[in-house]
């Protein structure tokens, strides 16, 4: 449950504001909000500007990540709080780019970030793929306590 209401949560703040920007800002308009720099720019590619005019492309790859995510989500090993979150917020930034790349041939950005400038469901992505880490960093620990207990035991139980 926690994998599909971190994904709507994100979709749902994503979407509405990027709807909130396009109806209330004019294009490469700057200002600040609440400390954050904003600017309201349309992305035709990928992060970056990258690959500009495929954005229906990349809103393929969004609907194939997706199902990938999925797919994942059936092995037990692919779920856990840390890893359904994670992968909620993945897949609301995925659908939420998505929508926008299919519907539009765009993305709408607004949030400056460095040299970028990002929006919400970008914010997701980067979010989920730390927590993915996390979650796999995590994982190994376990693996590699477990096997040094193991170990252990198996010597203690040998000096016997």
């Amino acid at each position: 449950m926690l994998f599909y209401i971190t994904a709507v949560i994100v979709l749902l703040s994503d979407q509405i504001t990027k709807v909130l920007v396009r109806l209330n800002v004019e294009m490469y308009e700057r200002f600040t909000w609440m400390g954050i720099e904003l600017t309201y720019i349309e992305n035709s590619g990928m992060a970056g500007g990258f690959f500009p005019g495929y954005a229906r492309v990349f809103g393929v790859i969004s609907i194939l990540f997706v199902m990938f995510v999925f797919y994942l989500r059936r092995n037990e090993a692919w779920r856990g709080p840390i890893i359904n979150i994670s992968m909620g917020f993945l897949v609301g930034g995925a659908i939420g780019n998505g929508m926008d790349r299919l519907i539009f041939g765009q993305v709408t950005d607004f949030i400056v970030r460095g040299s970028g400038i990002l929006n919400i469901a970008d914010h997701a992505l980067e979010i989920g793929i730390v927590l993915l880490i996390v979650h796999e960093l995590v994982q190994w620990l376990r693996r590699r306590r477990n096997q040094e207990s193991k170990e252990e035991y198996e010597g203690d139980e040998y000096v016997q």
